[in-house]
Order: C-alpha cells, then structure tokens, then sequence
C-alpha cells in the first residue's frame, strides 16, 4: 500500500509559530461552526415545523482569540450508521459514489486512509457512543436452576422423590408428624443433595467452558492509528480505524477497501459461495464481517462493527454447543449402559425376592414379629413396607449406574483445559484433550515451533563474494538503488520513523522484518524512499506454494517498467539468466557460476540458514500495454541473503522426551534440504550420521511422486520433509492415518487448514498462525513453542490415565455394593445398606471421587509409556487385576459382617449394619488411594502435590463421621464406640497392603 505507508520526509512548516496556530485555531472554528449550523438545519427540517423567517442573511462575529486552548477532541461525524450498513451490506456502488468515494467516506469519519484515526482514549470512547462496539450480543448463558432441573429428570431421581414423598404421606399418617417424617424425609433430603451437588458441578464447568470460548474469540488485528501499525483486540476495533489484512486473516468489521494488492476473499461464511471474491477500488471494495482473506494484502475502512453487521446479527443468534460429546464420554456411556443394565436386572430380582419373602411372612421387624400377616396387618404398615422394599431396589439401581464416569470425564477434562491454559494451550475441542494422549505421530513445523521465529540476517552475498553487513559503501550505487526498490517495495511488512532522530518501528513477519531491519539498519537504506518515486502496477503476493513474491513497478521519472523477486533462493537462482557483481556489473550466468552461487546457498543452508534471493528484470512495454503476470525467466540476480532463527531453548529435550514416550516426531518446513537437515540434528530429530541417502529427508515434489505403494512403504522412515507444500502435509497426514497412527499436526498458515482438519488432533500457532487455520484446529499453542505441545501430550495422557482410575475405583464400589445387597437380600429377605446410605456412597463415588481422582496433575511417568493408540479399550489387564481383587475382599468382609457381625462384635441388629455401613464407606476412602496409581506400589508417591485429593479424603471421613454419630435419624445409624471405629477402619485399612500384594502379580500386557 504505496499511500498508506507514513512517510520519512516531512516538510517542516516555514511560517512562524503563533500565527501558524492562529490560523488553524480560525478554520477549526469555521468548520465547527458551519457544521453545527448544517446539523440545526437539518433537524429544523426533519421537525417538519413552520419556520420563522428572519432576515436574509446572518452574521457570526469570529474573534481570533475565542477558541479555547484545548478544543474539543471529539470528531463531529456527518454519517449516519444506517447510510453506512446500508452501503457495504449491499454493496452498493451508487451510495459510495454519492458519498464521494472511500476517501471522502474516510474524511466524514474523521479518518486518514494513510493514518487512520488519532486514537486517544476519548476519541475511542466518542466513536464507540457514536457508532457501537463490536461486540455481539450472546444469548443468555444457562442459569444454575437449569442445571437442577436438568438432574431432577433422571429416572431413577424421579423414582427416589416419589417413594419419597409417598413414605413421608404414610409415615406422617401412621406415626404422625413428629416421628413419621424420617424415612421420606431423609430420602427427600439424600436425593436433593445428590442433584445440587451434580447441578453445582456441571454449572461451574459450564462457566468455565464459556470463559474459554471468549478468549478464544477474541482475535488480535493489526490497525494503523496516528500512522502507527499497532496489533489490538478484535473487540477495540472502532468505526474509522484502519485495519492491516493478510492472508488468513478474519476481516473484523464491514468495511471499504483503501489499497493493497491483488486481495481474495472467502465469503463462503456469510454467503455460502465458495467463489473466492477479487476486491479491488474500482470493482469490489466492499468487505464484510467475519469473512476471510485467502490471497494478497491490503488496508480497510471500518464502516460497520458490531450488531451493525450481518455478522453481529447472526453470531448473536447462535448458541456455542458446550455440550460436545467427546469420543471418551461416548464410549464411558456404553459402558454406563451396560453395568446399568446389569444393576438393572439384579434390582428387579431383589424386589421381587423381597416381596416374596414380605407376602409369605419370611421377613421379620426389629422386635421379631413377623411384618406380614393376612388377618392383622394395617395397609398403611403393608404399604410402608413395600415403600421401603421399592426404595432399596430403586437404591440398588442408583449404585448400580455408574453415572458418575461422564461427569469424570467433564471434570477431568475441565480441569486440564484450565492448567492447560496456564501452560500455553487453549483447547477449542474438548475431543482433542484426551485424543492428544493417544498420539503416535506429531507432524512439526519447524519455523517458530521448532526454532524462535526470531530472524536476523546474518550472510550478505553478491555474486560470489560475501558483503559484510555493516559495509554498504561496498556496493555499487546503481545496485544499492535496486535493492532498495526489491526491498523496500516488494514487501508487506511496514516501516515507521516519525523524523531521522527516531527508532524505526517495524512490521510485518519475521522474515520480512529480519530483511527490512537488516536494510534499514546495517546497510543504511530509506526504504520507504522508492514508494515515493515508483507506482506499484501489480502485486503477486508471498504464499507457501510459490514460496516466492514479486512486484511489477513504473518508475514515474525514467516512465519504465521493471519487476522484482524475492523468495527462496534456490527458486530465485533458477529464474536468473545474469547476476550483479559488488561493482554493479552485469555477469552472464553460465553452468559453472550457477553451480558456484549454488553451492553458496548449500553452504549457508548447511548452517541452518534460511535463505532468500533478489533478483530483478527490465519490462518492456508491448503497444503501450501493461501485462500483469510477472516475467518469471531471464532475471538478473541481485544478492542472497542468510537469515539465522535460533533453535528455541528446551526443544531438544522435549524431542528425546517424544522419542522415549514411544513418539515419531516428522519435521515438515518450506526450507531447503540443507537447511531443514541441519535443524532436525540440532533439535535431535536427526542423529549426525543420517545422511540425505537414508530417505529419512526427502523433498516434497519427491514425496508427493511416489506411488502410493511406496509412499506407504517409506512414510514410516520419512522424518523430515523439506521444500514442503500444504498439499504435501496433508497427503503425509493421510498416508500415516491409513497406516494406523493417531496424528497430530502443527500448522500456522491458511493453507494448513486442510491438514490441521484431517489431523486427528490439529495444533495451530497462537502468535503467528492465521485465523483461518486457528478455526481448522482443535488446540490453539498460545507460545508457538513445540515444548507446549509435549506438554498438550503430557496432559492427553494424564486425562486418559485420571478416567482409567476413575473407572477402577467406581467399579469395585458398583460391584461390591451390588453383591452385597442381592446375597443379604436373598439369603436373609433384608438389605443392610438403606436408601440413604447407599445415596450416600453413590454421593462419595461420583462427585467427591471424581473431583478426587480426575485432578492429577501429569508426572514424568506418563512418558515413559508407548502410546494408546486408536482403539485400546479403557479397562486393561491391570485394572481388572485390582478391582476383583478389591471388590473380592470387600465383599468377603461385608458377607462375614452381616451373617456373624452380630456375634463377633456381641452387637443388636441395628449397630450391626451400621458397621457395615461404616466398613463399606471406609473402604471406599482406602481404596481412593490404591486407584492413585494403577500399577506402582507406593501409592503415596506426589500425594502432597494433590491437595484438592488430601481435602477430599479429609471431607469424606468428617462427613461419614457425621453420618454415623449425629445424623443416626437420617441415616438410619446407630452410634459406635471407639472399639468398633477402630475395627471399621483396621478392616478398611487392609485394603493398603492387599493392594501391595495384588500388584506384585503379573498380567499380560493383552487388553480386553
């Protein structure tokens, strides 16, 4: 954007000071006033009053010294918002040429097309009064009694409540109100503390899953504001500001094009054509909201943001699904389904058995009387029997149904997207938390993941002699002025230096910043100057394909054309016919210079240099006709330059680290094969004594020319891939997931979105990716470091070995509980674990063993596994191994507890199945411990690290403690002596070393 660019040379002001401030304190007021008496004008019109005529003229006394010193500063703006929606979202040609055109839109904004706005904190505010934020309103978020009505729907609650309330109507009937309300009344009030804690639970992780989406909304853009690039939240873009846009970008507001080059849109979003639309001053300068640039650059008005855009209106009107159902959650729902079915079936056959033995007289009460009898028992007594008899089953159901396994999975996943944040990765797709632990293949970028992405020009060559950068006297002038054409003009980056004394401020990517930090500092060069001089006729924007950029200029004094190029130097080397020697010399490039030049850039590459040619052409004019594709043969090269970008510090061990967690790791870069070599061993990809023969590096067009056989056959041994193009990415992802890897894939570039969406877990860049490939991915690398994607893998692997616990430890509870109840109900017509109290367990094994279990933090350990891969089933050897093991036992000391309890302990029935119950709860606590760790046997190794686990445990025992001592009404307890504490815990402790041993068995390393 020639014009938009500030300039260097400003001409200072030759009139004196006080009356160049008095003049402009004049026409300040002139207009001022002239506008406010147009704006009276109108309204007195638009009143449709009769007016009062006066004389035909008026007077307005203007003293020079009347304006304040401090005028107002802010901007009285003549366009209505209507008049500009109205424009863009019609396209509409003919209200732009009545508004004067995108310059004299620009001025009634109170805007500069080079400039932009001022951009004070007061004139921001006045825009935003003005014309509105851009911010869309959101539909309204899910309130906390939604949550709990949601949890009152399920089933077996529904069954719970009316038992219930129907015990607590023939309760308070047959005993009254003061004694007959406990058993419905406990129930009621077991079951409504189940729903609020799950309501509290899944109402917070909602929260937070919308606190997530709204940072990842919130996109960075690059506007001009008093000539100063300057990047700035999507939502602090006003009416006025003038917004930079590149390929990949997200145009933020509706808006007029000002300049730039050969800028493509995809407007597939708001229209649903896939066409990518040409914008241009004189065809198309209109741009929507929400759309994306898929080729070229250039500048934008903004005219509309907000709910003043017709992508305000529809995103207001959608609601984010924050319920998405990851793969885990689906498979733990078939197996919830399936250990239902089963508590299910045993709940059916105990209510039957119990009012068999209820009916024929089998069951007797606290006294030892029989219950039932035809002739004398009441129908409330019968009825409040089989209210309890019901309950119990109902109950059996709820302990039964291991609903708790998804809400692991909710907070498990909650818990590491919000650590995860802290560690640079914001998860846009729950999916890809846990899919991330079962990688078996990451596909790297090397730029900025691999390496610092912090570029410096380190080798200046002409011809075949090296420039030293501090040196440009050494260059002839007539190349010297070239090069400041190629750099300065074939660029999309920015320099900005207000006056000489200043420090440049520069632009752009880091490429471009590294060449026009390198020009602009050590070799001197002004590289706005050739802006000034030359007209830019036609732009063929930098992409990943071409890996090359060029510009074809007018010189406006000498009235010729010329072409430059820039881009990867071995491509820049083969468009060349001749090149410049330091003296300014035009040398014919023969086989033997070529190779020479050549094996410069070889050598540089071998120093894992990126390198970058320039080169340049003479245009004739045909019939005084411009063409506007690019001479590519016959161009005289101009020099090379080396650029540096250092390996980012740790990303070696973190390569050894993948390596040893059983983890290919594939470099794929645009660099040559020199360069992409030497990186890879450096980053320890490579070893030293791979040599490019191995196949282990491998270019892309040679990649891309394989059969698909072979292409099969090598991909295992391909680690890196160099001079790679998009295509070449997605076809390695393919070719990997038909060979039965998981992928994940780096990538930054709007042409990565076809990989980033095959991968099976897409990582775009935070810093340097593009919106539309940050859109295609699932996990946002905040840093741009691969140490944060090891670390992504680290947490993948946590969430997978946290539900693993998880579902050890709910399935012994399950198991046991469900065991224990059918033989008692069985073999004696009784179930010693009441409603409330099994509601109680299912309480400790769903929320508080979830929160437990499914908030450890990754160790070291996780990476010293190979990985999952793609269709491991959940439940291994190992874990079958110590849940029969645990569950065994429990049951064992449960049935001897409930057959000899009262014997052993000399104890009356009812302090009998408080032991029991007692014994069960603590188990339950020990056992927490033994599902820490699946297969070691020191299962208090980083315990202290988990202290939300040590809180748990300690709120648990309170809790049970209460249960037992103060609540006996509501829990249907008894109250024990320290003795028969002190035997409950002993009983529930030798869970400990039982676990010890059980691990010391061997077990396959097969899974079911």
């Amino acid at each position: 954007m020639a014009s938009a660019i500030p300039q260097d040379d400003v001409s200072d002001s030759r009139l004196p000071a006080n009356l160049h401030k008095r003049r402009w304190r004049m026409a300040y007021t002139a207009i001022y006033f002239t506008r406010a008496l147009l704006a009276l004008s109108k309204k007195a019109l638009d009143s449709k009053k009769v007016l009062l005529r006066s004389l035909s003229y008026v007077a307005i006394d203007v003293p020079e010294g009347s304006q304040s010193e401090h005028p107002c500063d802010e901007p009285v703006f003549n366009l209505e918002q209507k008049t500009l929606t109205e424009m863009v979202k019609e396209k509409s040609f003919e209200l732009l040429t009545e508004l004067g055109g995108v310059k004299q839109v620009a001025a009634l904004l109170n805007s500069n097309v080079n400039n932009g706005i001022k951009g004070s904190g007061a004139e921001l505010m006045h825009r935003t009064e003005v014309f509105g934020a851009n911010k869309y309103q959101k539909q309204p978020a899910k309130s906390f009694l939604s949550f709990v009505l949601e949890a009152f729907k399920d089933t077996t609650i529904i069954i719970l409540l009316v038992c219930a309330i129907l015990a607590l109507a023939f309760g308070i009937k047959q005993h009254g109100p003061k004694e007959g309300w406990y058993d419905g009344g406990s129930i009621s009030l077991a079951v409504v503390l189940v729903v609020v804690v799950s309501a509290v639970s899944n109402y917070n992780q909602n929260r937070q899953f919308e606190k997530l989406s709204e940072e990842s909304s919130d996109i960075r853009v690059k506007v001009v504001r008093g000539g100063r690039h300057q990047p700035i939240s999507i939502f602090d873009v006003v009416v006025g500001d003038i917004v930079s846009l590149k390929i990949g970008d997200q145009i933020p507001a509706d808006g007029l094009f000002v300049a730039g080059h050969s800028l493509k849109i995809d407007e597939s979003s708001m229209t649903g054509e896939s066409d990518h639309v040409e914008v241009s001053e004189r065809k198309n300068p209109f741009l929507l909201a929400g759309t994306k640039v898929t080729d070229g650059y250039g500048y934008m008005l903004v005219t509309s943001v907000g709910m003043n855009t017709a992508w305000g209106e529809m995103m207001s009107s959608i609601q984010r699904d924050l319920g998405e159902q990851t793969p885990l959650q689906a498979r733990l729902n078939k197996l919830t389904s399936y250990v239902g079915r089963i508590g299910l079936s045993v709940a059916v056959v105990v209510l039957l058995i119990l009012l068999v033995r209820y009916f024929t007289g089998h069951t007797k009460d606290a006294t030892g009387k029989i219950e039932y009898n035809a002739s004398n028992t009441k129908l409330d007594a019968v009825m409040n029997s089989v209210l309890g008899i019901i309950a119990a089953a109902v109950t059996i159901v709820v302990v039964a149904i291991p609903e708790g396994l998804p809400l692991a999975v909710t907070l498990t996943l909650a818990y590491s997207m919000k650590r995860m944040m802290k560690d640079n990765a914001m998860v846009r797709k729950l999916s890809a938390c846990e899919t991330m632990g079962s990688a078996t293949t990451i596909c790297t970028d090397k730029t900025g993941t691999l390496t610092l992405n912090e570029m410096k020009v380190i080798e200046f060559w002409v011809g075949k002699e090296m420039i030293n950068n501090s040196l440009s006297h050494e260059i002839s002038s007539n190349l010297f002025q070239l090069l400041n054409e190629g750099v300065g003009l074939n660029s999309s980056g920015t320099v900005y230096k207000p006056d000489s004394t200043s420090v440049p401020e520069i632009s752009g990517s880091p490429t471009e910043k590294a060449i026009l930090s390198w020009a602009v500092t050590n070799l001197g060069m002004n590289v706005n100057k050739p802006k000034l001089s030359c007209e830019i006729i036609h732009v063929e924007a930098f992409n990943s394909e071409k890996k090359k950029s060029g510009v074809l200029i007018r010189r406006s004094k000498q009235n010729a054309l010329a072409t430059h190029w820039k881009g990867a130097a071995e491509i820049i080397l083969a468009m060349c016919s001749n090149y410049y020697d330091k003296t300014g010399t035009v040398k014919d490039m023969n086989d033997e210079k070529r190779m020479m030049i050549g094996a410069i850039i070889e050598q540089m590459a071998a120093k894992s240099l990126r390198c970058v040619g320039f080169a340049y052409a003479k245009v004739r004019e045909e019939n005084q006709q411009v063409h506007l594709k690019l001479e590519e043969t016959g161009l005289t090269l101009l020099g090379l330059v080396g650029l540096k970008d250092p390996c980012r510090p740790g990303v070696r061990e973190a390569v050894e680290s993948c390596i040893k967690a059983g983890v290919n790791i594939k470099m794929i870069t645009g660099d040559n094969l020199h360069t992409a070599r030497a990186i890879a061993v450096e980053c320890g990809i490579l070893s030293l004594d791979e040599d490019l023969t191995n196949e282990a590096v491998v270019e892309g067009v040679q990649f891309r020319n394989y059969s698909p056989e072979e292409r099969m056959q090598k991909i295992e041994n391909i680690r890196v891939m160099a001079r790679s193009s998009p295509f070449d990415k997605l076809l390695m992802v393919q070719c990997l997931k038909q060979n039965g890897h998981v992928v994940a894939v780096t990538g930054d570039g709007t042409n990565d979105a076809p990989a980033l969406k095959e991968a099976d877990i897409g990582l775009s860049m935070g810093i340097q990716g593009t919106e539309v490939a940050k859109e295609s991915s699932d996990i946002i690398i905040l840093d741009d470091n691969f140490t944060s994607v090891v670390t992504v893998l680290r947490w993948g692997r946590c969430v997978y070995t946290n539900i693993q616990k998880f579902i050890q430890f709910q399935l012994t509870v399950n198991i046991a509980a469900l065991v224990i109840n059918f033989i008692a109900a069985v073999s004696s017509g009784k179930v010693p674990l009441t409603a409330v109290q099994l509601l109680w367990v299912n309480l400790i094994m769903d929320t508080l063993g979830a929160l437990a279990l499914a908030t450890d933090q990754p160790t070291n350990d996780l990476m010293k596994k190979l990985p999952v891969g793609r269709v491991e089933p959940l439940i291994t050897n190992v874990m079958w191994r110590n849940l029969i093991a645990h569950s065994l036992y429990q049951v064992a000391i449960l049935l001897i507890l409930q057959f000899k309890g009262t014997s052993i302990f000399g104890v009356t029935e009812q302090v009998k199945n408080t032991l029991i119950f007692n014994t069960f709860v603590l188990c339950q606590v020990f056992n927490e411990f033994n599902a820490r760790k699946l297969e070691k046997r020191n299962i208090f190794e980083g315990i202290h690290k988990n202290k939300l686990f040590l809180a748990i445990i300690g709120i648990t025992v309170v809790l049970q403690v209460i249960m037992v001592e103060f609540l006996r009404r509501f829990a249907n307890t008894e109250r024990l002596d320290w003795m028969q504490w002190g035997a409950c815990t002993g009983i529930a402790a030798l869970s400990w070393p039982i676990g010890y041993v059980v691990k010391c068995i061997p077990v396959s390393g097969k899974q079911f």
